[in-house]
Parts: C-alpha cells; sequence; structure tokens
C-alpha cells in the first residue's frame, strides 16, 4: 500500500506536544480559505512511497508522530496501515490532523479504522473567521484536541486535557 507524501518534518514541536515528526501527506478537498498549506490540496503532490518504507524512515526521527496534509482521511487506508506500525514496532504515539470532525470519522466505516491507533485528533475545517494566534496545536476555536482513546471508551467526545508544562 502507497502513500503520496510531501515531506517529513523532524524534530517540530508546532504539530502536538514535545519534540516530534510530522508527516505531511498529500490531497484535501476541504480546500479551507485561509489554509496555511494549500499547496498540500493537490492529490498527485510530493512522491508516492510505500507504508514500508515510510515506517523505515520514520525509524530513524525522534519523538512522536503527527500526521498532517493535505488530509490523511483521504489515504486513511494507508495512514491506518502506517498508524498501526508506528504503535506496534516504533512505540510511539500519534496525532492526526483532519478536517472532518470526529463525528465524521466515526462514522465512515474506512477512516475510523484509523482512530484505535491515535492518541490525539485535531478536528474540523480550519475557518478563517475563527482563527486564534492563541490557540494551541489548531488554528480555528471550531477545531478540538480529541483524546481519541477516552473518546472510544466513553462513546463521546472527550477534549484532550491539554498541560501546556514542557514535554522534553
Amino acid at each position: 500500500m502507497n502513500i503520496q507524501l510531501i515531506r517529513i518534518v523532524e524534530d517540530t514541536t508546532v504539530d502536538g506536544p514535545g519534540w516530534r515528526t510530522s508527516v505531511y501527506c498529500a490531497g484535501c478537498r476541504h480546500a479551507c480559505k485561509g489554509c496555511h498549506n494549500p499547496e498540500s490540496w493537490s492529490f498527485k503532490a510530493g512522491e508516492t512511497i510505500s507504508v514500508k518504507e515510510l515506517l523505515n524512515r520514520l525509524q530513524d526521527t525522534y519523538g512522536n508522530i503527527t500526521f498532517s496534509g493535505g488530509d490523511p482521511m483521504y489515504q486513511a487506508e494507508a495512514f491506518t496501515q502506517l498508524a498501526q506500525g508506528i504503535v506496534e514496532q516504533l512505540h510511539r504515539t500519534i496525532w492526526c490532523y483532519t478536517g472532518f470532525t470526529f463525528e465524521e470519522v466515526l462514522a465512515d466505516p474506512i477512516m475510523c479504522k484509523m482512530l484505535p491507533w491515535l492518541e490525539v485528533l485535531v478536528d474540523g475545517p480550519f475557518i478563517e473567521s475563527e482563527k486564534s494566534l492563541d490557540l494551541m496545536f489548531r488554528g480555528s476555536r471550531n477545531q478540538r484536541l480529541i483524546d481519541v482513546q477516552a473518546s472510544l471508551k466513553t462513546g463521546k467526545v472527550v477534549e484532550f486535557p491539554w498541560d501546556p508544562t514542557p514535554q522534553f
């Protein structure tokens, strides 16, 4: 299975707490006005890479992993396979950014398969009128930091208990 990959950014602190490695994928149909990464909208951007090769590249990186893009949910089957490998083989946690809401992901028979492997889902489209530079790890007020495992366990959305204490 393949992923359309734009880039891997190592040693970042903007896509989740602590030092992380972010995987930016190609492809997004949300086309949010004011998007900070519109070059990622094309499904043909970047390079095609196998999940196995990408997992091998991530093995040599530091920190937990963030999926961003584009929108990883448009490549949900491949990202689910990658997420499973990251958790089982690399023993790291995963944050995932998506323009879909948690409820939309949960209702989709393909996208929902990624949820058991995620720590946090940053959900919802970027809404320019809701933009705030005071928000941590999200661009607009409508977006939520969702504790995926707690949400799956309780059957309702549980927001991630963000603690701004540095995690290095």
